[in-house]
């Protein structure tokens, strides 16, 4: 299990965070984006590093990456001024991975947190970049590129949701179960309206593919995630953590999360979805053009 728990963090460190980081409309992420590595490649070796002292340093490496992310969300919150349920997602997103890489950081120099042991210091590690980067993040995107209430709903739970899970742990396993239902119920809507608005967006059908598998997954996912959540609180028979990792784990990461965010990808590459320009390619447009995106982005930051 751990094997796996090891190459599916590996995967949101090197792959889904630094490509979510560029589905994110804002210039003042470029510094992070190009620097991510730096922080990124160290925090994935510690994981396959035996505990101790030089595995607990790299992870701190990995760990100032994820502060200097999680810093930019209130500089974004005074910029933007907007408290939309779309940035309230991003910002959520942009916090996730500094949860990730504290547990980390504990986890590998063979320290126990806030009174929790190691295994679960090294579970929270890759729920805090899926269910907190990658599906906030995703959460967000369907919320500004969908104008519905379902679309609200689904990016202020899914942050509310792993909020309530991250308090579950502090507090007991009905908590968590609350926490479980509400991030189950923002997923379950991010799924729904992705199926039905979002992939008809595009007319690349491997777009539309990769949309329409992270939807699919999602409600497959997400009911382990309730199951094993109820099992906790109530006693009743439930998956083991071997198996929710082999199951809802690797879903998530490569159904739910790696899909998603190539499938956004290439929205944004063919069509730029609503969000707006991509600060890396503003520097490439005509200066009229480039202006008048600029200008249409700042008015849809102005809060009502």
């Amino acid at each position: 299990m751990w094997v796996l728990v090891d190459l599916v963090v590996t995967l949101g460190m090197l792959v889904i965070v630094p490509t979510g980081l560029r589905l994110m409309d804002d210039p003042g992420l470029t510094a992070i984006r190009r620097l991510w590595p730096l922080f990124a490649v160290p925090g994935a070796v510690c994981l396959w590093l035996p505990r101790g002292a030089p595995a607990g340093a790299l992870a701190a490496c990995y760990a100032v990456g994820t502060v200097l992310l999680a810093l930019h969300a209130p500089r974004r919150l005074l910029r933007t001024r907007s408290a939309a349920p779309a940035e309230i997602a991003v910002m959520t997103a942009l916090a996730a991975p500094s949860v990730a890489a504290l547990s980390l950081v504990a986890e590998r120099l063979g320290h126990r947190l806030f009174g929790f042991g190691t295994d679960i210091l090294a579970l929270t590690v890759p729920h805090f970049h899926f269910a907190g980067f990658a599906a906030a993040l995703v959460a967000g995107l369907v919320c500004r590129a969908v104008d519905r209430p379902a679309a609200r709903f689904a990016a202020l739970s899914v942050p509310l949701g792993t909020l309530l899970v991250l308090l579950g742990y502090f507090l007991d396993d009905w908590a968590e179960l609350v926490g479980a239902l509400v991030l189950t119920a923002g997923m379950w809507a991010v799924a729904l309206l992705t199926w039905r608005d979002v992939t008809t967006r595009s007319d690349d059908r491997t777009t539309r593919l990769l949309l329409a598998v992270s939807s699919a997954v999602l409600v497959a996912t997400m009911l382990l995630a309730l199951s094993w959540a109820l099992g906790e609180a109530t006693g009743l028979p439930h998956p083991s953590l071997a198996w929710m990792a082999a199951t809802h784990g690797l879903g998530n990461a490569l159904g739910f999360a790696l899909c998603s965010v190539l499938a956004w990808r290439r929205l944004e590459e063919t069509e730029a979805p609503p969000g707006t320009p991509h600060p890396d390619h503003q520097a490439h447009q005509p200066p009229q053009t480039r202006q008048t995106r600029q200008t249409q982005w700042k008015t849809e930051e102005t809060p009502a």
